[in-house]
């Protein structure tokens, strides 16, 4: 063995290095027939660990925990007690042998989670009065300060790309394994690592503020949290001590011999009990971060197990939140002052001066017809309400019907279907027409919700704050059940309180739904890109613009609570079956605490299948643009 694993595994597990070495010491007095020596060196060594195991017995009884070290320090006691100590080292280097199992296990478990932590941003190069930049602690960067990323960097906090163009890996955020392109002006996420060319940013915030510290403080509070079925399972323990210690008094009292009831109790240490759920909540959670799934708390995958509503959020939930040009309708009661096409150029061109959310999509439409948007004087932003800009030698008006009616002539009010939205245009005080805006259902809303159905969710609700025909037409097309539109964010929070199928899953995005989803037994926010204070009110946060995660993360949830719970029956129900054989003298002390061993192993296994993917999930991630909210004009 390598020697320098020999010594970090010395160093890491103490106690089954000490225990192996004191049972070499006892095979070399057996051998030279030094009986009493060897007998006398297991037993006061056995009776050390069985002082020191002590002190966390009495913690854990105060704490209102039972079983292993109870029964392990009780078993141990015997087993000197009656002469087996050979038995008595095995059970010491079971206890040991199993903590150290755990730790390795949830090492394994853990793997990904830590991969976040040690890829987080160290240093960053400044730019100072266009000198060579320095270097200086993440922590130390500003909103403001310009940096240098060099090729193969990670970017050190949020911020703008200044330079042309740059290709970043952001596997570590989203989970999408193929290069994003970014072109200046885009945002940029802390985390994500630069491609082979040095660009320079702009910092929008501090490191603190940025999105990698933000999905490592999620990691860190998921891996610090207890779940629920974990508490359940150490009340599992409380009847199969008593069990266990029922079954060694009843083997002792019948068979009238004292090493009966020591050989029940060494197969009766509940180490699956306590070790297999923890085990399969890591790594459940491990499974969900690997695929762009950050679930904040262990409690989490139980409730997403037992989900049966499911809530949504219309904009940038179940559409993409990012309308696009349907169509353009000309006034018809006049000859229209502009052709189609001039139309979306003279709109595009004044939306330049728009931070309404519909804007870019109006600018993009331009762009992908060809369009060149021209420049503009005399700009001034009515809020919530339109733009007006003096473009090309045209004064514009874009915005809302009321809005353009008020300063047009020859207004005419568009018919809409179901699911769209009208940008109405005035050019030089006459109504110049409509651009007619859709946004679209997700590609994969309707294979989403089916999945939901077949996860055992019982009903579906779209909530949304649009007009009602426009989210029954969405509701229709996505398969959900029911409607309720016009919704303010306290109407959302009501309506949510008042399910009657519970737990409620709600699935949203943006600062208006943070109320929800904090009101929700599990709230889930799509895309960590976007609103802050969404994830924050949340349980679990998709990293992805990929509505298919909320399926897979019931999925997941409910794979790890069906390995859990078999892990730990399976632990039980196996103990249960040596301490009956143990009671009727079929098991020997030292053959139990050999076969014990196995079941604990069996059961650690077992709780790391939740690693790995199930039959149900779907690994495929999907990029793209983080959603929006929407609104209406």
């Amino acid at each position: 063995m390598n020697p320098t694993l020999l010594r970090t595994a010395i160093v890491r597990f103490p106690v089954v290095a000490a225990t192996v070495g004191v049972g070499a010491v006892v095979s070399v007095l057996l051998a030279a027939g030094e009986d009493p020596a060897a007998r006398w060196t297991a037993s006061a060594y056995a009776v050390l660990i069985a002082v020191i195991q002590s002190g966390s017995m009495f913690k854990a009884l105060i704490g209102g925990r039972w079983g292993i070290d109870l029964l392990a320090v009780t078993a141990i006691g015997a087993t000197v007690a009656v002469g087996e100590y050979v038995a008595a080292l095995i059970i010491v280097l079971m206890l040991a042998g199993g903590e150290a199992l755990e730790d390795i296990a949830q090492g394994r478990a853990t793997r990904e989670l830590r991969s976040l932590l040690e890829r987080t941003p160290q240093t960053a190069h400044r730019e100072v009065n266009g000198g060579p930049p320095e270097d200086i602690p993440a922590e130390a960067v500003r909103p403001g300060d310009v940096l240098l990323i060099k090729p193969s960097e990670v970017v050190p906090v949020d911020g703008v790309l200044l330079t042309g163009t740059g290709s970043f890996d952001e596997s570590m955020l989203t989970g999408e394994s193929l290069p994003v392109e970014h072109a200046a002006g885009d945002m940029l996420l802390s985390g994500s690592v630069n491609g082979d060319n040095a660009v320079k940013m702009t910092a929008t915030a501090t490191a603190k503020d940025s999105q990698y510290s933000q999905i490592v403080a999620l990691v860190q509070e998921a891996a610090a949290s207890r779940p629920p079925v974990v508490r359940l399972a150490d009340r599992y323990a409380v009847p199969f001590t008593f069990l266990a210690f029922a079954l060694a008094g009843a083997g002792w009292y019948f068979s009238q011999d004292p090493a009966r009831f020591a050989q029940v109790l060494v197969v009766a240490t509940p180490c699956p009990l306590l070790i297999a759920a923890p085990v399969a909540f890591l790594a459940g959670t491990s499974r969900a971060a690997r695929s762009g799934i950050i679930i904040k708390n262990g409690g989490t995958l139980e409730q997403l197990a037992r989900v049966r509503t499911a809530v949504f959020d219309k904009t940038g939930t179940l559409t993409h939140g990012r309308p696009t040009l349907h169509g353009i309708r000309l006034p018809k009661a006049a000859g229209p002052p502009v052709s189609e096409d001039r139309l979306l150029q003279l709109a595009a061109s004044a939306e330049q001066y728009s931070s309404h959310v519909l804007a870019s999509s109006v600018i993009a439409a331009a762009r992908q017809r060809g369009l060149e948007l021209l420049p503009g004087s005399d700009a001034n932003e009515h809020a919530t309400q339109g733009v007006t800009a003096t473009c090309g030698n045209h004064r514009v008006v874009v915005g809302k019907p009321g809005f353009v009616r008020s300063v047009t002539t020859g207004f005419e009010e568009a018919g809409l279907a179901g699911g769209q939205l009208a940008v109405y245009v005035g050019v030089d005080g006459h109504f110049g027409g409509a651009l007619i805006m859709s946004d679209p259902l997700r590609g994969n809303a309707v294979d989403t919700l089916a999945g939901l159905r077949r996860l055992g969710v019982r009903e579906t609700l779209l909530l949304t704050g649009d007009a009602l025909p426009t989210a029954e037409q969405i509701a229709l097309q996505a398969g959900i059940s029911q409607v309720q539109a016009g919704c303010l964010p306290g109407d959302k929070v009501s309506i949510v309180a008042g399910l009657q199928k519970r737990p409620v899953m709600m699935v949203g995005d943006g600062v208006n739904d943070a109320p929800v989803l904090a009101a929700a037994e599990i709230g889930i926010a799509m895309g960590a890109r976007g609103s802050t204070a969404a994830s924050e009110s949340a349980d679990v946060v998709i990293m992805l613009d990929d509505l298919s995660k909320a399926a897979l993360a019931v999925d997941i949830g409910q794979r790890t609570i069906r390995i859990a719970l078999a892990s730990i029956w399976t632990g039980i129900l196996l103990s249960i079956g040596l301490m009956i054989a143990a009671v009727f003298g079929y098991i020997p002390a030292v053959a139990g605490a050999l076969l014990q061993e196995v079941v604990d192993l069996a059961a650690i296994l077992n709780a790391l299948r939740a690693l790995r993917s199930g039959r149900r999930e779907t690994t495929t991630a999907v990029g793209g643009t983080p959603a929006r909210v929407g609104a209406v004009r």
